[in-house]
């Protein structure tokens, strides 16, 4: 595959992505308006926001990504659903899933203008790292995101790996789980490292999966139990991930990060 052909879908995709982010917001904005007083959870307005990862992932020709495993049945059932982490692209591949969750996401990403403000608008959740009471009022928030019968989607390594072995987990989403009465819903994804190269604003050829495994009850579980499922769900996710990555390249497909 040529340069030039990467950095003309590169260019074609971002453009795509940042038109989506602009012709969203007013759409967004009258959404809100309009659910106001029966969607307190900003399940409506939140899922239309998503559709920028399918429009933007359709758009790139340089990407497969695909969902395999079992989709919950009751979209309305609140998950702290967690995942490993590779790539700025994980976001737009577990925003394929066809059920509303909102994103605890870092502070800088409302501040930037447009964007920060669809999120702001779609209901996500803000959260500036290495702060306490930032950390505890992004967890009070998402209490009563779950209360209102919509999943919150957490990335436990906190930020990517810059070896691309997955970091240990933190314990907010799994303490999170328990106080809630909530389960934990597991993802693993593979395939996202090479579609977005660090230092490199151009995209890669990439097929990328993110699968959705088994729930992991909490119910009789207490804060003594979050080390346990944390690391519980931590060996799911990394025993998965392992397996898919294997599939992946027996078939041909590089999914090295970088």
């Amino acid at each position: 595959m040529s340069r030039a052909w990467i950095t003309v879908a590169s260019l074609w995709t971002w453009l795509v992505l940042g038109l989506c982010v602009l012709l969203w917001l007013p759409i967004l904005a009258l959404l809100r308006l309009l659910t106001f007083f029966f969607d307190p959870g900003r399940y409506v307005a939140g899922r239309f926001f998503r559709q920028i990862a399918r429009v933007t992932v359709t758009a790139n020709p340089l990407w497969k990504f695909r969902r395999t495993g079992r989709v919950p049945d009751d979209p309305r059932r609140p998950y702290v659903v967690v995942s490993n982490h590779e790539s700025f692209t994980d976001i737009l591949l577990i925003s394929l899933l066809p059920w509303e969750m909102k994103w605890m996401s870092k502070i800088e990403l409302f501040r930037i203008p447009v964007m920060g403000w669809d999120m702001w608008l779609a209901g996500d959740i803000p959260l500036r790292r290495g702060e306490a009471r930032s950390a505890i009022g992004a967890l009070g928030r998402s209490k009563e995101v779950l209360g209102q019968k919509v999943s919150v989607m957490i990335f436990p390594e906190g930020t990517r790996s810059k070896t691309g072995d997955m970091l240990p987990f933190k314990d907010g989403a799994f303490r999170l789980a328990i106080e809630a009465g909530v389960p934990v819903l597991p993802l693993a994804l593979v395939g996202t490292g090479t579609a977005l190269r660090k230092h490199d604003w151009r995209f890669g050829r990439a097929n990328a999966e993110v699968r959705v495994l088994d729930p992991v009850e909490t119910a009789g579980l207490t804060l003594d139990d979050v080390p346990q499922l944390r690391d519980r769900v931590r060996g799911v996710i990394e025993r998965t991930r392992n397996e898919m990555r294997a599939a992946h390249t027996a078939a041909g497909e590089d999914v090295r990060e970088s």
